[in-house]
């Protein structure tokens, strides 16, 4: 059988859209050939230039939209200077109103897009323009909270991905240069420059990045370009978020979803559903069964295009509702390879389970001499493990992009030193995991500041490993992110690690879960010297070996809790 021929399309170029200021942003626009009827219009607000989603733009026009595809202000041939995040707010809201009065368009507005172009739906819609019809923001960036750094810690993409969006041309392959950016990055931390001086390694000091270094923290710069709760709780249209297990901006996506739960009125949050899939960071527009060395099901392998499609068919043509969203929440669990469904992410049906931590003598240094997770408080003696930053060892594990990143056990099984390991008991039954997961720790350190990671992992009965969830923090920041506070030498804190990203899999019967506390010590992220000085600047002679102890007895007990389905 012959395939269809697809939908003739027609094309305006170099469409110039005006803002507020006098800048002009450039459109490239289609629409059905011979469109005989004003149509809704949906547009993607991107700084990697139009061309790199013609194939979304064909896909709606070919189904009943007019698709503008423009870039955001100095990318492409649009005018003006570009700096992330800035000025997506205000030129959003223009390019809405301008679409809308059109003569192909019937005055209802939608977006597309992810990662970037899902955070500037939602710096749209916090202005409310009035043509705005809804937003499906995927894989949001969430300034602040997952970029440019997490809890405070600045990754070393950053700078990968400021010369990707630097100049007004496409700059994809020098992105997609990994041996490139590897060696850079291996610069800095080898030679332990002070972190601020990556642009000049990397060899682009046009871009923000030294703006950025004078806004360590979440502050007003970085609030300006998000929703306050005054602006979520003035909200008025249906929304679809869209995030994966393994999106590096899920932090993000749930972060307005979150906001918009707690801030938004009851009848808008009732329009607001969200999708959380087996996915990573572009599988969230393009699902792949294949990611970081798992394999999925076919089940996992949604069109989101037609989802999509049906969702503007849903909320902008009086269509019907897509089949897909049987409730406001659904989510894919892995292991068992089915979606899931809930009113809401409260009702999903888990119960919070603890497992406290236990070392034997000896202590939990490392996987194959480690500590337990058990299900009551127990009181043994404390687990300790020295940092120094000028130890790069680390670096032997990053040397190359890691295709199995999310099976590979190099980096829990050499700790070097910086570090404690924990595992349960083999579970008796398949047992579903689903939510977030919670770690508090009762630690002590003999330096100011430092930077602590704890991971978690599926071990399975054959022994391969799957990587589940983890979080971050900056000592300084236990308490609040917006306030520092240097740690006092020897004093026991409660460390509550409670940014763990969502994972939904059904740990098997007889796997092990595999906890693992330690330093931040990697090419790929800012390195704190702890000396609790400005983390930036600091260099090998600020350096302090930090020796870290990690209790759990009676008095200072530390847990992790997990959320099992019942």
């Amino acid at each position: 059988m012959m395939a269809a021929t697809p939908a003739p399309v027609e094309m305006q170029w170099a469409v110039k859209i005006p803002l507020r200021d006098g800048v002009h942003l450039n459109a490239t626009i289609f629409q059905p050939a011979a469109q005989k009827d004003p149509l809704p219009v949906v547009f993607t607000l991107t700084p990697y230039l139009a061309d790199s989603y013609l194939d979304r733009a064909l896909y709606f026009a070919r189904h009943g939209y007019v698709f503008a595809l423009v870039d955001v202000r100095g990318r492409g041939n649009s005018e003006g200077s570009f700096e992330p995040f800035a000025n997506e707010p205000h030129d959003g809201y223009d390019v809405v109103e301008w679409l809308a009065k059109q003569p192909w368009s019937n005055g209802k507005v939608a977006m597309w897009g992810g990662s970037y172009a899902g955070y500037d739906q939602w710096a749209t819609a916090k202005e409310r323009p009035p043509h705005l019809a809804t937003i499906v923001p995927a894989a949001a960036v969430y300034p602040g909270v997952d970029f440019p750094f997490f809890h405070n810690i600045f990754y070393s993409y950053d700078m990968q991905w400021l010369t990707f969006t630097s100049g007004t041309a496409p700059n994809q392959k020098l992105f997609g240069e990994s041996a490139f950016w590897i060696d850079r990055f291996r610069d800095v931390y080898m030679n332990h420059k002070p972190y601020a001086q990556l642009d000049a390694t990397v060899g682009n000091t046009s871009t923000v990045f030294q703006k950025w270094m004078s806004h360590q923290t979440p502050d007003a710069y970085l609030d300006a370009m998000v929703p306050t709760p005054d602006q979520y709780r003035a909200l008025d249209i249906p929304i679809l978020t869209i995030t994966g297990h393994y999106d590096g901006d899920q932090p993000g996506a749930f972060t307005y979803y979150r906001a918009h739960m707690k801030y938004g009125t009851p009848g808008d949050a009732a329009r607001h559903y969200i999708i959380i899939g087996p996915w990573d960071h572009p599988a969230t527009r393009t699902p792949r069964k294949e990611i970081g060395g798992l394999t999925f099901a076919d089940a996992s392998l949604v069109d989101l295009n037609k989802l999509h499609n049906e969702w503007y068919d849903w909320t902008m043509k009086n269509g019907a509702k897509p089949e897909f969203l049987k409730k406001r929440v659904a989510y894919y669990l892995t292991g068992a390879e089915e979606w899931r469904y809930a009113d809401s992410m409260e009702t999903i049906p888990t119960t919070v389970q603890r497992f406290y931590l236990d070392s034997p003598p000896g202590g939990a240094g490392d996987a194959f001499h480690s500590g337990s997770l058990v299900s009551t408080a127990t009181s043994s003696a404390p687990d300790r493990w020295t940092y120094d930053p000028l130890d790069v060892r680390p670096a032997e594990l990053e040397a190359d992009d890691n295709p199995n990143s999310l099976t590979d056990q190099r980096g829990a099984l050499n700790l070097y030193g910086e570090g404690a390991v924990y595992h349960s008991a083999p579970f008796a039954k398949d047992t579903e995991l689903t939510g977030f997961a919670r770690f508090t720790a009762s630690i002590a350190m003999d330096v100011p500041d430092t930077d602590l990671a704890v991971s978690l992992y599926e071990i399975k009965p054959d022994g391969s490993s799957v990587q589940l969830t983890g979080d971050l923090m900056r000592a300084r920041y236990r308490d609040s992110v917006r306030e520092a506070k240097l740690v006092k030498p020897g004093d026991i804190n409660r460390y509550v690690f409670d940014s763990f990203t969502f994972i939904s899999r059904q740990i098997a019967k007889g796997s092990r879960l595999r906890l693992v506390v330690g330093s931040v010590n990697s090419i790929n992220l800012e390195k704190n010297y702890n000396s609790g000085g400005d983390v930036t600047r600091e260099t090998a002679k600020d350096a302090r070996t930090a020796h870290i102890t990690l209790y759990h007895d009676a008095q200072h007990p530390s847990f992790l809790e997990l959320p099992l389905g019942q």
